[in-house]
């Protein structure tokens, strides 16, 4: 399946049974929303699973477009992106966790044709203020699916106070033909997550304490790259067909070692997305964000060479990323905030290099040093140790 067949398996699986087809199609969060960007399928949702009713029912099922910066530095392994969708399904007071529960399995195995013997689950196996969720263990018992209970592993929130409750995690084994799965998922990590369901009960006050919601929902939530991953048989989310162009086209442009090579192909098409949904470049707030992923793509290609240009970048590779996106406008805007931004980034390394030429620098640098020229001179650590003085 290619990631366009996924998404529709996905939500057409939920819309034949009762859902409505919500779109997250900007990484904007709603008015009012203090985050800089959407960061999970539910963000938007938030209000409605703690009781506001939604205009389109209470079964509800979405992409939603997210962004995080919290793992900016794993990205280049096998997982870890910055901008990536979510597939969510949501029951807004309506049906309950163990129905959420079977259809999940019937979608994996029926709709994704994965095995049964390749699910692995876990459960909330309770804590010193709750027990265990029996309604889970009998669900996944039921359906012969082995089952894990844990203790805060299977517990979400949104942070230490607000809407919380127990949840299920399915896994999908990934050891390959001829490795029979084996272990659990707390001790093999060849189980990995594809799909969390949460039993959003209750409500965690300042003092710890748990009040039970009026009305309790259903989130799930899977993302939609590291599902692609599992189902073409890829070793990373750089393997599958989204970033396929980029793979294919960067390798004879630029010569990079393989995390550098997924560093900058992540970071230039989250850029790409991030401008595709009207923020530009700036020192502050939201605009930094893309900024940063620039500047983060250009210090990587100048300490190998510093005569690499995205100028040279191919438009098709951001074309392709827009129209998965559903981004109008074309590659023309961005390659021109994609320029602009390079020939800033060329005149602060200029300035850096005169600042850095000053007697009190002729020596070793210090965390006083960095803390100097980045709130008087704006230079970022990275650019002063990755490029001006690498050490």
């Amino acid at each position: 399946m290619d990631t366009e067949q996924i998404l529709r398996t996905f939500t057409d699986f939920f819309r034949e049974r009762g859902h409505h087809l919500i779109t997250g199609t900007t990484l904007l969060p709603p008015p009012g929303d203090p985050v800089l960007f959407t960061t999970s399928g539910m963000h938007p949702l938030t209000p409605y699973l703690l009781g506001e009713p939604h205009p389109e029912g209470r079964r509800l099922v979405g992409v939603q477009r997210c962004l995080r910066t919290t793992d900016l530095d794993e990205v280049g392994d096998t997982t870890h992106l910055t901008v990536f969708e979510m597939l969510g399904s949501w029951s807004l007071g309506d049906y309950g966790h163990p129905q959420s529960l079977r259809w999940g399995y019937e979608l994996l195995r029926d709709g994704f044709g994965i095995p049964h013997e390749r699910v692995h689950a876990t459960v909330f196996g309770g804590d010193d203020t709750l027990g265990p969720d029996t309604d889970s263990l009998r669900v996944w018992d039921g359906l012969g699916v082995p089952v894990e209970p844990t203790g805060g592993d299977n517990w979400w929130s949104n942070g230490p106070t607000g809407p919380c409750g127990p949840d299920s995690e399915i896994f999908v084994w990934t050891g390959g033909p001829g490795t029979p799965p084996q272990g659990r998922p707390s001790t093999d990590p060849r189980w990995v997550e594809v799909w969390n369901h949460v039993h959003m009960r209750y409500h965690r006050h300042d003092d710890g304490s748990l009040e039970p919601l009026r009305q309790p929902s259903i989130d799930t939530g899977m993302g939609l790259e590291r599902l692609a991953t599992l189902l073409q048989g890829r070793e990373s989310v750089y393997g599958i067909d989204l970033f396929e162009p980029w793979m294919r086209l960067l390798p004879p442009l630029w010569d990079l070692d393989e995390p550098s090579l997924r560093l900058v192909s992540d970071h230039l098409r989250s850029a790409a997305v991030i401008v595709g949904d009207g923020v530009r470049p700036s020192n502050t707030g939201r605009g930094y964000v893309p900024r940063r992923l620039i500047r983060r793509v250009l210090t990587t290609l100048w300490r190998g060479d510093p005569s690499r240009t995205l100028t040279d970048l191919p438009p098709e590779l951001l074309d392709h990323t827009l129209e998965h996106f559903r981004q109008s406008g074309g590659s023309d805007p961005v390659l021109a905030v994609l320029h602009d931004e390079e020939r800033r980034f060329r005149t602060l390394l200029e300035r850096g290099r005169r600042v850095l030429t000053r007697p009190e620098f002729a020596r070793r640098l210090g965390e006083e040093d960095y803390r100097y020229l980045h709130d008087t001179h704006g230079l970022p650590r990275e650019l002063v140790s990755g490029i001006l003085r690498p050490e």
